[in-house]
């Protein structure tokens, strides 16, 4: 079959050439000799004018050109699937499929330690390719070309489909020796009064933290902005700063006597909910769906009750009480 005298043949030989980046594991997965993929691989060069693939070493790199070509490839076969009805096969036990996922540092923190155990059970030859979301990943006519799937926060406006992972609670942290702090507390006054390392997330992006202190009255006195969630434990240890962050990052840098201090907030429960995110016509694709499916798995994993759950930190008991000045 030919569209506008190219073989579209040839579309599926490109896909899997890009994907693996490799003629002779290219030639593997779709059952062809070397001459057939290297006959191949010269057409689809003549075709684009370009080398797709370039040797670096004793292996290939994707030339630019390529790297920008491999999304909207593959989104034209699975277009071109669903449209014949045709669905390739996907067997998780011996597939060496790579997915490329994007994500916040917060959501690489939470998920990688299950997702990878999860995946190297059930899949043992599938690669992952995490990559951290950039401030524009939610305006990117791309993102969803170039991932398989956007792990980030739900109800902020990404492209595509979405569907919940994990919901985390916002809390304080400061550096234990803040003098501010009191058995453990801080008051809504301290925190108008103390100055604050923040996350910032992109152009207009309103956090359902910047909404609870709008509502509070609380004009925050703004020192320090970092990118994303995970630096500020490391940026306010030792100064008078404070931040807000999700619960389950907090624990991660918590210990009995460390020098981080999580405050129960004064401003009542804040919630954060993660999702992942995806381009609907990826649901064609068996290989998408079984992804998709585990991530499914692992909300169900993240829902169970946490180690900590239950126990207050210091100052609970007043943490909404009125402010001390």
């Amino acid at each position: 079959m030919t569209l506008g005298g190219t073989d579209l043949n040839l579309l599926l030989l490109l896909r899997v050439l890009l994907e693996e980046g490799n003629v002779t594991r290219a030639g593997a997965r779709l059952d062809l000799g070397q001459p057939a993929m290297s006959a191949a691989l010269a057409k689809l060069r003549r075709r684009f004018d370009d080398e797709l693939l370039v040797r670096a070493g004793r292996d290939y790199e994707l030339t630019p050109f390529a790297r920008d070509l491999l999304p909207e490839v593959q989104h034209a076969v699975r277009l071109m699937a669903r449209a014949l009805d045709v669905e390739a096969q996907f067997d998780a036990a011996t597939s060496e499929r790579s997915f490329r996922l994007g994500m916040s540092d917060y959501a690489i923190a939470v998920l990688h330690e299950p997702l990878v155990r999860l995946l190297s059970s059930a899949a043992p030859g599938v690669r992952l390719v995490i990559e951290h979301l950039g401030p524009n990943a939610r305006t990117s006519e791309r993102i969803l070309f170039d991932h398989d799937a956007l792990v980030a926060p739900l109800g902020f406006g990404f492209p595509g489909e979405s569907r919940p992972l994990w919901r985390d609670r916002m809390v304080v942290i400061a550096d234990r020796r803040n003098p501010r702090l009191d058995e453990g507390r801080l008051t809504l006054t301290d925190l108008a009064e103390l100055p604050h390392a923040v996350a910032a997330f992109g152009p207009g992006v309103l956090t359902p933290v910047d909404r609870v202190f709008g509502e509070v009255g609380v004009d925050r006195r703004i020192a320090l902005q970092v990118s994303g969630f995970l630096p500020l434990a490391f940026v306010i240890e030792g100064t008078d700063m404070v931040a807000v962050v999700p619960e389950r990052l907090a624990r991660m840098h918590l210990s009995e006597n460390g020098p981080i201090a999580l405050v129960e907030p004064p401003f009542g429960e804040v919630v954060l909910a993660e999702g992942y995110w995806f381009s609907g016509d990826r649901l064609s694709d068996p290989a998408h769906r079984w992804l998709f499916a585990r991530l499914d798995q692992l909300s169900v994993e993240l829902a169970q009750p946490r180690p900590w759950a239950g126990v207050q930190s210091a100052g609970a008991e007043s943490a909404a009480g009125p402010a001390r000045r």
